[in-house]
């Protein structure tokens, strides 16, 4: 039932703001909107406005804002002749368009800020602890885990973490001791350093990190470089799968409702994180170059201002048509695989 709930929550929320973005700029310009619309197929909703219907709709796949001038050969009545979508200027036009991705970026941006606000910054902690355990590193390797509290190297006490890098700092290349708290339980593990690039030592951990209050613009000024980094991060693991230096790993709505659901069980500023970074890949989705998303209408714009005059319009649906077809014939498939994936994941977990 929370999996439903969040579901809905999560993928409601990144459809209304998509979709307002090319609403919102639609009125801007003053092309005429006949309907905004969340999900597809039969109205359950409807509520009526002076130009435009809003209605909710049964299946939860998307949802839509029909602009008046968007289908060949439309009939446009003869007072709106100037609010029709092709009558604009190209640039008024990718407005239009670009907006809808424009506003997930924005919303990642409003969520992560809202989670820093009442979680607050996570800083590095002084505290001599190992906060992440980079995976084959010295550490790793000796038994340390997240969360251990490092009290001495070599028998030398240790109380924070700058004593603590500066005594690993000091024995490059070097077999050492390390005692460690964990659970109220004193362990001792020995490893041997590394070498880093300024000839220090090294064992492979990251320091805790504790949370600091922040005022609103500060959490607004985060939420915007996170959404950065995140995109970044996103963009060079796409890269990356298409050179072929990773391994493809694509998920449908199966995978990202159980995601959600992972998330929403572990509270809720996992679910608003999980929520920001679901809005970033919407956001970059759209503005791949592929018939019948938003990147693919922008480069047809684009290409009427350089040759100037405009893709036959019914040439041009056809190639979305067809965009949108193959989408779903993936989105099949990647569905087909995470459900087999989570069927075999149940059936290993009961192997003893």
């Amino acid at each position: 039932m929370l999996t439903a709930v969040a579901s809905i929550f999560v993928f409601g929320l990144l459809i209304f703001f998509h979709e307002f973005g090319h609403f919102m700029i639609a009125k801007l310009v003053g092309i005429k909107v006949y309907e905004f619309s969340l999900s597809f197929g039969p109205k359950l909703i409807t509520v009526p406005g002076a130009d435009t219907t809003y209605n909710l709709r049964l299946l939860p796949l998307g949802g839509f804002v029909r602009m008046a001038g968007m289908e060949p050969n439309e009939e446009i009545d003869v007072l709106d002749q100037d609010r029709v979508f092709n009558k604009k200027t190209v640039f008024q036009r990718i407005s239009v368009i670009i907006a809808g991705p424009i506003m997930n970026f924005f919303l990642a941006i409003l969520l992560l800020a809202v989670m820093i606000s009442f979680q607050g910054e996570p800083v590095p902690s002084n505290v001599s602890g190992a906060g992440e355990v980079i995976a084959g590193a010295p550490a790793q390797k000796a038994g340390i885990m997240a969360g251990d509290k490092i009290v001495a190297v070599d028998g030398q006490p240790i109380n924070t973490w700058e004593e603590l890098v500066a005594v690993i700092g000091a024995r490059p290349d070097q077999e050492i001791t390390v005692d460690v708290i964990r659970n109220n339980e004193k362990l001792q593990l020995a490893m041997k350093t590394e070498r880093n690039e300024a000839g220090q030592g090294k064992i492979g951990i990251y320091p805790m990190e504790e949370y600091k209050r922040v005022g609103p613009l500060r959490a607004l000024s985060l939420g915007a470089e996170w959404t950065v980094k995140i995109t970044v991060t996103i963009m060079d693991f796409i890269s990356k799968m298409i050179f072929g230096q990773a391994p493809p790993d694509l998920g449908g709505p199966v995978r990202v409702v159980t995601e959600i659901g992972k998330a929403a069980h572990v509270g809720f500023f996992m679910l608003i994180q999980m929520a920001a970074i679901l809005s970033i890949n919407l956001g970059l989705f759209n503005l791949f170059p592929i018939p019948a998303l938003d990147g693919s209408r922008i480069l047809f714009l684009i290409w009427e201002k350089l040759r100037g005059r405009p893709v036959d319009p019914v040439r041009e649906n056809f190639i979305h048509l067809v965009g949108f077809g193959l989408l779903l014939l993936l989105m099949v498939v990647i569905t087909y695989n995470d459900i087999l994936h989570i069927f075999v994941v149940n059936q290993g977990s009961g192997l003893q």
